[in-house]
């Protein structure tokens, strides 16, 4: 599969004060089209900062961003990003959040609407399209910013740990949802965590960064699929693989 995103040498640098931080530093990695790449690494290690670049949201200070052979210069319409905060528009329903893409893009009411309806359907919403932002629980907040994303068909899903902040039932209840709604979508999904079983879970590849984005461990995940997570935990290979991404986020602690 040929690549379709690619970082190329980018390093990244922000100023505080009189002060230059280095965040990452001449990171290299592509990602191949239908792929779904876990990135996978401890807090400070760049992660959120590749993602942003990944986005377009912010320019790399040194190497460069190529999207489809491009250089990314800016956010792609192409390109979806779910941040870990809710940024749900708070007067608007769960419906017309869902909307707001294709509202952007000039899409009718009409057709936006039965778009946004079958979304809301497919991410477990249906009978809360009227519901506001401040009336639905952490998780449903969470389908439903997953649900607005995927309203505008985007190729490429960039997701910084969209489930980190909640419970355990609530997390893998998403995951599932999530592999249900990619596999057989022909999309690519580049997706931030720092919790290792998850990573596996579900990921064809994982890519381990250590400091300022110093690639650790580029594995791909040979696992099959579907992936249940009870089974995984005594499958011997998902236990060496557990082991050997542990090890590399140690190593480079230690």
């Amino acid at each position: 599969m040929s690549p379709v995103l690619v970082a190329d040498s980018v390093s990244k640098q922000f100023t505080k004060g009189d002060e230059g931080i280095v965040a990452l530093r001449e990171l290299s990695v592509s990602i191949a089209e239908s792929s779904f790449v876990t990135i996978l690494g401890r807090s400070g290690c760049g992660k959120s900062t590749l993602l942003n670049m990944l986005a377009g949201l912010i320019p790399p200070t040194a190497g460069e961003i190529r999207y489809r052979d491009r250089r990314l210069t800016g956010p792609n319409t192409r390109i979806g990003y779910l941040t870990q905060h809710d940024t749900l528009m708070p007067w608007r329903d769960v419906l017309r959040n869902v909307e707001m893409p294709l509202e952007i893009r000039g899409v009718d009411a009409a057709k936006r609407r039965a778009v946004a309806t079958d979304l809301v359907q497919r991410v477990g919403l249906a009978g809360f399209e009227k519901h506001y932002p401040r009336e639905l629980s952490g998780g449903m907040r969470r389908r439903a910013g997953l649900a607005r994303m995927l309203a505008g068909d985007p190729e490429t899903l960039l997701m910084d740990e969209p489930f980190g902040a909640l419970d355990a039932q609530l997390r893998a209840e998403l995951q599932h949802e999530l592999l249900r709604l990619w596999q057989g979508s022909g999309q690519t999904v580049v997706f931030v965590t720092h919790d290792i079983e998850e990573a596996l879970l579900l990921g064809d590849r994982v890519v381990v960064l250590g400091r300022v984005g110093r690639i650790l461990l580029d594995r791909e995940i040979d696992l099959p699929r579907p992936r249940a997570a009870d089974e995984l935990r005594v499958d011997p290979r998902f236990v060496a693989l557990h082991k050997e991404l542990s090890t590399a986020l140690k190593e480079e602690h230690s």
